[in-house]
């Protein structure tokens, strides 16, 4: 799988899927999620609500994912993860590895050759930046599925360069 980098919007990027960093509810937020619902539109929305209605009534667990249409967006679709809150008290680095790990997953499942990642976690959730990288990095790297490439969106260029130490590193 090729791993590439871009400085830009996860909204306005063309893939087979792109991964929301997505709160539990799965109806939408701030950060990410909520660019992606309002640019992805009512669709993703409906369908979201369908999951909270079957299977996920409870909210979508941390570290797993789960896909919907992605409506509007230039993609077929959107792959919903829960990333963890970062607490320096509790290494929660697995649940954050899962989130790559389980979005790859579903993307295979789905037949996706492009997925488009943003970095999971490291927004309002307050992972640190470099290791959130490299543990974005490291498990997309070891996940062995048919993906031909996964590409980091990333909003910053204080981000993008994290994610360039990691893919060096």
């Amino acid at each position: 799988m090729r791993i590439t980098l871009v400085q830009g919007d996860i909204t306005r990027e063309e893939a087979d899927a792109i991964v929301n960093a997505a709160n539990s509810s799965l109806l939408g937020g701030g950060g990410v999620d909520g660019a992606i619902h309002r640019r992805g539109g009512p669709e993703i929305l409906q369908e979201c609500r369908g999951l909270r209605a079957s299977r996920y009534g409870k909210g979508l667990p941390t570290g797993q994912a789960v896909a919907t249409t992605a409506g509007r967006l230039p993609a077929r679709w959107v792959i919903h993860t829960v990333g963890p809150v970062y607490a320096k008290s509790e290494d929660r680095s697995e649940l954050l590895a899962s989130c790559y790990r389980e979005s790859l997953r579903v993307a295979a499942e789905l037949g996706a050759a492009t997925v488009a990642f943003p970095a999971v976690s490291a927004g309002v959730y307050g992972w640190p930046l470099d290791d959130a990288a490299r543990i974005a990095v490291r498990t997309v790297r070891e996940t062995e599925v048919p993906v031909e490439e996964a590409r980091f969106v990333l909003f910053t260029p204080d981000v993008v360069e994290a994610f360039e130490r990691a893919l060096d590193g």
